[in-house]
C-alpha cells in the first residue's frame, strides 16, 4: 500500500501546471491636457491617447497647423472654424496613433507669451523652436513610443514639419505633408493672388490691361519686400495695398524669416528612408498641386520612402471635398490609414 501511495506521489510531482498569463486591461481613450515651455513660454495642447493595452507603447503624431492664428484644433475663431486638426486627431485615433496638438503663439490659451509687449518680434524661426519643444513632450509621454513618432502638418506646419524632421532627435519615423506650403511664402502669395486677379478679370471687373498692370505691380511689391525697400501701392487694388502693407509692419520680420525658407532645400537632412506622404487637392486653390513639384523631386532624391505625392481628386485645401464641406473628405482619411498603418 505505501508503495502505491509512492508511486501515485512520484507522478503527481512530474505533472506541472502552467499559469494562464492575464491578458493586459485595455485602457480607454482619453483627451489629456499637456503643457511645454519654449523660449520661456508655456504652450499648451491636448494629448489624445485612444485605446489601448495597458503597458503598450503607441505611435504618436505631433499635429501642426497652418498659417495664421490657427490653433491647436485648426480653428480661427469665430470667422474659421473647420477643426481642422481635431478631425485628423479623431482619424489618427481610430488607427491607434496617439496625437498632441497645441496652441501655436498668438492663439488659444498658449496666446503671445513672451511676446505679448513685443508682437514685432516673433518670428518664423520662434514658431519652429515651439513646435520642436512639442515634439520632445510628445517622444516623452508615457504613452508613446519615441521611436515611432510621426509629424503631421498641413500647409504652413507641412513646412514646419519638414524642419523638424531633420533635426530633432530621435528622427521621426514618418511626415504627412498635406497639402504644403511647398514654395517660398511670398511667391505663393504672388501666385495666390495672380489667380484671385485672374478670376476677376473674368468677371469683367478688370480689364486685360489692368490685370498685367496689378500683377506687375505685385511682382514689384514681392521684390521690394524682399530688397527690404517700401512697397508702391499705388497700382494696387485697395485689399492687397493692406496686405502689403501688413507686410511691412508689426509682421514684417515673420513675413521675411517664413520667406527665406525654401522647402525642397529642407530635405537634404531628412534620415534616408523617412516615410514622407505629401497630399495635394484638386481644387485646392491656395496651394495648387504644381507648386509641390519641386518638393515631391526633393524628397525623391533624398531617398524618402513612402506614396510620396498623393493627388486628391476634388479636394480643397481644408481637406474637403463638395460631399464632406465640413469633414475630411474619404481621400483624405485614405491617406492617412497608410500613413498610420505602414
Amino acid at each position: 500500500m505505501f508503495r502505491h501511495l509512492a508511486a501515485v506521489a512520484t507522478a503527481l510531482a512530474v505533472v506541472t501546471v502552467t499559469p494562464v498569463e492575464a491578458t493586459p486591461a485595455l485602457v480607454p481613450a482619453v483627451d489629456r491636457d499637456v503643457a511645454f515651455t519654449a523660449d520661456g513660454t508655456t504652450a499648451y495642447g491636448t494629448l489624445h491617447v485612444p485605446e489601448h493595452r495597458a503597458g503598450q507603447r503607441l505611435r504618436a503624431a505631433l499635429l501642426l497647423p497652418g498659417s495664421g492664428p490657427t490653433d491647436r484644433d485648426g480653428n480661427q475663431p469665430p470667422a474659421s472654424l473647420p477643426d481642422t486638426l481635431a478631425q485628423l486627431a479623431d482619424t489618427l485615433g481610430k488607427d491607434g496613433v496617439a496625437t498632441l496638438r497645441f496652441d501655436k503663439y498668438g492663439t488659444g490659451r498658449t496666446g503671445l507669451g513672451t511676446y505679448q509687449d513685443r508682437p514685432e518680434e516673433l518670428d518664423y524661426p520662434a514658431f519652429v523652436r515651439q513646435a520642436r519643444a512639442g515634439y520632445e513632450s510628445l517622444r516623452d509621454q508615457p504613452e508613446t513610443d519615441p521611436h515611432a513618432l510621426l509629424v503631421v502638418g498641413h500647409s504652413e506646419g507641412a513646412m514646419t514639419g519638414l524642419l523638424l524632421g531633420g533635426t530633432v532627435s530621435p528622427r521621426p519615423a514618418g511626415l504627412a505633408l498635406l497639402q504644403p506650403q511647398a514654395i517660398r511664402m511670398l511667391d505663393l502669395v504672388a501666385l495666390q493672388l495672380r489667380a484671385q486677379i485672374a478670376e476677376a478679370t473674368r468677371q469683367g471687373q478688370f480689364t486685360p490691361e489692368q490685370q498685367r498692370t496689378v500683377n506687375a505691380a505685385v511682382d514689384a511689391a514681392v521684390t521690394a519686400l524682399r530688397e527690404r525697400r517700401p512697397v508702391d501701392t499705388a497700382d494696387l487694388p485697395s485689399p492687397i495695398a493692406r496686405l502689403f502693407e501688413a507686410f511691412q509692419g508689426p509682421n514684417a520680420r515673420f513675413v521675411r524669416s517664413d520667406d527665406a525658407v525654401y522647402p525642397p532645400d529642407t530635405t537634404f537632412a531628412l534620415r534616408p528612408g523617412t516615410k514622407v506622404l505629401l497630399t495635394c487637392g484638386t481644387h485646392d486653390v491656395q496651394v495648387p498641386c504644381d507648386t509641390t513639384n519641386a518638393l515631391t523631386t526633393a524628397l525623391r532624391h533624398a531617398h524618402a520612402h513612402g506614396p510620396g505625392r498623393v493627388v486628391l481628386p476634388g479636394v480643397d485645401h481644408l481637406m474637403h471635398d463638395t460631399d464632406h464641406p465640413a469633414t475630411l473628405a474619404p481621400p483624405v482619411l485614405d491617406s492617412l490609414h497608410w500613413l498610420a498603418q505602414h
